[in-house]
Parts: structure tokens; sequence; C-alpha cells
């Protein structure tokens, strides 16, 4: 058996700049390249992680994109039906009420067969994290309009623009949430340039403090991309997604309610 040694000359850095949270695990991301999947994934475990929680931690994906968090995410996962993991999620929360409970969740999960699920879990307070990943189509399964599609936005379902006299307006689920009286904390982030991906985080972690707090639901949605079912390079995607998503689903916090 050959033997291996180090070589001396390779100079190993004195500050590590980045390196791979523990809590992702081993098996290579499975998203398409340039989705924001898998930063949303990184960021949510590096919370976890340096909050110290993987153990005390139980997380609920549904069907679609967001299910294969299972295979990256090395924290408890139920699976749930589909738009069923804030009603899942509830029940964990309320049988084990010392754990950090939450959802990761697509737009067409969470805000079409979800819907319901979603309002009445926000609207009790349920004291848990509930994530909202919105690239305004129907990923996993071909590329359908979904709720968040965006005004004249073109899908397998729409493939001459949503027409919003026929197909309805965008739902905007964040705004919505928000004025519900069961919501602490509601924003919308990105993750798309290193400066959103360290807001994003933040919010994430001020998500997952709120638990501690015991007062009621925390709501972060990530606007991501979705370059397969747009049809555009990674890059292409990332611009269209600034130049169009943004202004529609504007980032920033949407209710902070530290003082209830």
């Amino acid at each position: 058996m050959a033997e291996f040694k180090t070589n001396p000359e390779i100079v190993q850095p004195e500050n590590v700049v980045y390196k791979r949270t523990e809590l992702l695990t081993p098996k290579d991301l499975s998203y398409c390249p340039g989705c924001g999947h898998g930063t949303a994934h990184r960021i949510i475990m590096e919370v976890i992680e340096e909050m110290g929680i993987q153990s005390e931690t139980i997380a609920v994906a549904p069907v679609g994109c967001s299910v294969l968090a299972y295979e990256f995410m090395n924290v408890d996962i139920q699976q749930a039906s589909h738009g069923r993991a804030p009603a899942v999620a509830t029940a964990i929360k309320r049988l084990f009420p010392e754990k950090f409970v939450f959802t990761y969740q697509g737009d067409g999960d969470l805000a079409a067969i979800g819907t319901a699920e979603t309002i009445h879990a926000c609207n009790r307070g349920e004291n848990m994290t509930i994530f909202f990943i919105n690239n305004g189509i129907y990923g996993m399964t071909g590329g359908q309009m979904a709720p968040t599609t965006l005004p004249g936005m073109k899908s397998s379902t729409s493939p001459y623009g949503r027409d919003v006299a026929t197909m309805g307006n965008p739902l905007k689920m964040t705004e919505l949430v928000a004025t519900l009286p069961g919501t602490l904390y509601v924003t919308r982030q990105a993750v798309h340039t290193p400066s959103a991906v360290r807001k994003a985080k933040k919010a994430v972690r001020k998500a997952f403090e709120n638990q501690k707090l015991n007062k009621g639901l925390s709501f972060v949605e990530i606007v991501s991309n979705c370059n397969s079912g747009w049809k555009m390079t990674p890059l292409q995607s990332n611009e269209w997604m600034v130049d169009n998503m943004f202004p529609f689903y504007p980032i920033g916090d949407i209710k902070v309610n530290d003082d209830k």
C-alpha cells in the first residue's frame, strides 16, 4: 500500500476565510447550478451550528425542490405532504416546545396548495420559523406558473406571459402574513450577492433567536432565481431577478415586533 505524506512545501493558510459547515452533509448538492437553494441551505445550517442547537432542531420539508433538504441538512427532518409543512411543524412544536422548529418551503408549496396551513399557522402565532424560497415558478415539476409568478412572466403554463385579467394577480404572501397578529418577525431577503447573503443570514439568526422568546412566528422569505425554469443562464437569471422580481417583491424587513 502506498504511503501518503504531507508536502512540507505547501503552506497552510493562517486565516481561514470560509469552510463548509459540518451541518451540511458531504453529499453533493443536486440543485441546478446557480440555484439559490444551496446558499439558503448553507446559511441556515451555519446559524444552527453557531448557535449550538443542532440536536435541538427539527425541520419540516414538504414537496418540491425544498424536499431535497433532508439530503443536505444534517438535522432531524420530517417530510410533509404537499403544502402541509406548517401543520406538521405545529404538531411537532406543541409536542416538543423546547425544540427549534422550522419549515423550508417553496412558493408553489407554501403559496398554492399550502396557503391555508401557512395563513392559519401565522395567525395562531405558532412559536416556530417558516423559511419561504420564492422563485416565482414551480421549479421541480416543469416550470409551471405559480401564485408568485409576475404579471407578464412566461412559464410552461403561461407561455405568452401571465395575464392578470384571466390568471389573477401574484400573491404577496410575506406582506399578507405581516398583517396577522400572530407574526412576530416578517422579512424578505435574497442570496445572490455576498452582501445579500450576510443580510439573509442575519435574518435567519433573528428568526431562530425569536423562538426563545415564545412570542410568535417568524417568517423569512428569500427571493431566489430558477435559471432552469426561467430558461436563462445563472448570471442572466440573477440579473432578471434584480430587474423584475425585486421591484415587485422588495427586499427588507416588513414587520419587526420586538416590543410584543
